[in-house]
């Protein structure tokens, strides 16, 4: 305790730049814990989403197995564009009402109608969606039965008997299930994306603390050596050093966790792209306060010990200036055992049984990852100094030689410089990775996708408008029989495609004899064909011109067209195709759909589903194959990770930032030094540019080499088709170029104009 207070007292009296070496070390640890506390907070806030969707879940049971006077409800979930629409209708019952769900002070009665407040104001935007909300707007729905703010969700009142036929209808019986029906992110898929979060964010936001903990360090250090030689024990001096990082660590960790409630406060209410959430959802739990508030200051505490290990160790060595040991060499264990474990991985992908990241091989290949990582960091401070002295005693260069002869003897401090850039490089070959396999697992098998419509809800203008939506690649209409019901029951019913065979080509994979102007029949070789779908075979289809009904009858010929669909596909059930100038000018199936194509890529998709939702917003759109909810399930896993590759980037930039800074302040006598015995300015800025240029050059080439093996290992277990991502390598050396010419100008401010011979005798 005594060192304890006397390591305060010193900080409180040792002079200006003390304090402010203080307030920044507070300041980047802020930084640091509030990064940390956005990591820990995403699984609260996606949990909180899920819980809430899970308690107003309705729970029912059978509508003619239920007693008569029951609560009838009826769920219905459509696309509004890209985002999942869910209206639940209720008939409220005269028996045992069940209590409403959350969210609802009561159970809507006929012609009511509750909405949430972003269909609120959707309604007024548009108002043809009232069409699909019969009734009255009495209020809306609490925040405690939503998902998030922008959710569209209604409950609408109805009468019993407009349920009592829907074979969907159930009786009510209570609100809520032990799990979410839909999550925001699927418990595989989430355990992939905080693998991704802590590699982008965890390991920088190590090594940056760590830069935090050590600023100052060859000033710190020559103090502790006095207060060693003045009798202080070896503990005891390192007590004193601990005392300082671990007050500036846990002022930053008060602060970063401020930080964090104010930038809660502001994302929550401004949002993410495909991603909301209320204040309360990533308000910060105990377990992240506990962790923020010991985590941050035991770091800063095993720091500061080691950091003054040497002065206690040694103190008159520290204030001559002895020439330091070298580096230790045993990071490199820590270094090979991970890409032992990585490379191992690696070579499964070359047999014809790859390892699969299941039972104990999903824990080696995160520990592979992570002791790569690490060892990457511990290792570089050796590689540095082997490196200095290889080259200082072989140069004849002035430049060169006196670059590497400083990080002979300083390569600790080099090191601190570019490690939070290698590792930037190390975790962006690892994100790479992970997006390459939620690629694979997200991506429709299809390279197209089919969207279709109902006509009898579109008017001529919208289908005009709808094939010219952004990303609409091609459209055709689908036409369907009708007649009535005979003596031997329903008469078989036939799909024709109308459109030329331009627009059949666009739609399918591939055809072959289609000509233009003549019916044919559409014949699928990879499927059986339909009996009645023979040649001479013949349907009434019924036709809308204006407001007359006009009947025509299509013989299917015997002249053909081979096509192979998609599949799945729209208009794969077509038996013949129809052009347009065969059926009277402006006539409009009667029975039929509207099909639109486009790319398969989930951007295109949504951007099409935005599109339609525009231009009529209460049709009924069938986006064949593919579900709403997977759609915002991909944006969202989107914006998480890009949200965890722009922290790291900010960590690794600060880190760098903090380290030049620093490094600076504490070079000032040795530059005033060789500037006062002739050595221009010039040459003092190449020698500061080498000493981090070479180093760093050696950290990225490793970090590239061993960021790909990580990468690699991760993708042969996730099971995808890709193993090996050589498309990425060209990005990642175009960032390592990038990383190098940031950190040349970083050095640049290094050496300063003034010179102050009165540094020299300063201690």
């Amino acid at each position: 305790m005594r060192e304890f207070l006397l390591g305060l007292r010193l900080l409180s009296g040792a002079g200006r730049g003390n304090r402010v070496r203080f307030f920044l070390m507070a300041v980047g640890s802020s930084l640091g814990v509030c990064a940390l506390a956005l990591v820990l907070t995403i699984p609260a806030i996606l949990d909180a989403h899920d819980g809430r969707t899970a308690a107003r879940e309705p729970q029912t049971t059978s509508a003619g197995k239920a007693p008569a006077g029951s609560t009838l409800v009826l769920q219905r979930r459509d696309p509004h564009g890209s985002k999942p629409f869910t209206r639940v209708f209720v008939a409220r019952g005269d028996k045992d009402t069940p209590q409403p769900p959350p969210g609802l002070d009561a159970l809507p009665g006929p012609g009511e109608l509750f909405v949430s407040p972003r269909l609120h104001e959707l309604m007024r935007a548009e108002p043809a969606l009232k069409g699909l909300l019969p009734g009255r707007e009495k209020g809306r729905i609490g925040g405690a039965g939503l998902g998030d703010p922008d959710e569209l969700y209604a409950y609408v009142g109805t009468s019993r008997a407009a349920l009592a036929h829907d074979p969907d209808t159930g009786a009510l019986r209570s609100s809520g299930y032990p799990y979410a029906p839909v999550p925001v992110v699927e418990p595989s898929t989430l355990t992939n994306l905080r693998f991704a979060l802590a590699t982008l964010v965890l390991l920088p936001l190590a090594v940056f603390l760590s830069v935090c903990a050590r600023l100052s360090a060859a000033s710190r250090t020559r103090r502790l050596a006095s207060l060693r030689l003045l009798g202080l024990s070896t503990r005891g001096t390192q007590r004193v050093n601990a005392a300082e990082t671990v007050a500036a660590a846990l002022l930053g960790a008060v602060l970063g966790l401020g930080e964090y409630w104010l930038l809660n406060q502001a994302m929550s209410r401004s949002g993410l792209p495909a991603l909301r959430w209320y204040p309360a959802d990533g308000s910060l739990s105990w377990t992240t306060v506990v962790v923020c508030l010991l985590g941050c200051p035991a770091l800063a505490w095993f720091v500061g010990r080691a950091s003054a290990r040497s002065a206690a160790a040694n103190p008159l060595a520290v204030r001559r200036t002895a020439v330091p040991k070298p580096p230790s060499k045993w990071g490199g264990l820590l270094l090979v055992t991970g890409l032992g474990i990585v490379s191992g991985f690696c070579a499964t992908g070359l047999t014809d049984h790859p390892a699969t990241s299941d039972g104990i091989f999903a824990v080696l290949v995160v520990g592979g990852v992570l002791l790569t990582g690490s060892g990457l960091v511990l290792t570089l401070p050796w590689l540095s100094y082997l490196l200095a002295r290889k080259v200082a005693g072989t140069t004849r260069s002035l430049t060169l030689n006196l670059a590497m002869r400083r990080n002979e003897v300083e390569p600790g401090s080099t090191m601190r410089v570019v490690t939070g850039l290698v590792l930037l490089v190390y975790a962006a070959s690892l994100a790479q990775g992970v997006l390459i396999e939620f690629e694979q697992v997200s991506k429709p098998g299809n390279p197209v996708q089919d969207y279709s419509l109902p006509l009898s809800a579109l008017s001529e203008e919208q289908e005009s408008r709808l094939a010219g939506v952004p990303g609409v690649r091609a459209h055709a209409r689908t036409m369907v029989s009708w007649s009535k019901p005979g003596p031997a029951g329903i008469p078989p019913r036939a799909t024709a495609l109308v459109a030329t065979c331009a627009q059949l080509t666009r739609l399918v994979r591939h055809t072959e004899g289609c000509r233009e102007g003549r019916v044919m029949r559409l014949v699928d070789p990879n499927s059986s064909a339909d009996p009645d779908m023979r040649p001479g075979a013949s349907f009434p289809f019924e036709l809308r011109t204006g407001r007359r009904q006009v009947a025509v009858t299509l013989t299917i010929p015997s002249a053909t067209v081979v096509m192979r669909p998609y599949d799945p596909s729209a208009i794969g059930d077509a038996s013949m195709i129809v052009p347009p100038t065969a059926l009277p000018a402006h006539a409009r199936p009667r029975s039929g759909s509207l099909v639109l194509d486009s790319d398969s890529e989930p951007r295109v998709v949504r951007r099409v589903l935005d599109g339609i939702g525009g231009v009529a917003p209460t049709v009924s759109v069938e986006p064949v194959g593919v579900n709403v909810d997977s759609l915002q399930q991909i944006a969202v896993i989107e914006t998480l990770l890009v949200l965890g590759m722009i922290t790291g980037l900010v960590i690794g930039v600060a880190a760098f930032l903090v380290a030049v800074t620093d490094r600076a302040v504490e070079r000032r006598a040795q530059v005033t030094a060789i500037t006062l015995i002739g050595a221009r300015a010039r040459t003092l800025r190449a020698v500061q540019s080498t000493q981090v240029v070479l180093p760093l050059a050696v950290g990225l080439v490793l970090a590239l080499v061993t960021g790909k093996l990580a990468e690699s290992s991760y993708l042969v277990t996730g099971g995808g088709e890709v193993f090996w991502d050589f498309a990425g390598i060209p990005v990642l050396a175009c960032a390592a170029l990038g990383v190098v010419a940031v950190a040349a100008l970083g050095t640049l401010p290094l050496v300063g104009r003034r010179i102050d011979p009165e540094l020299i005798r300063r201690d």
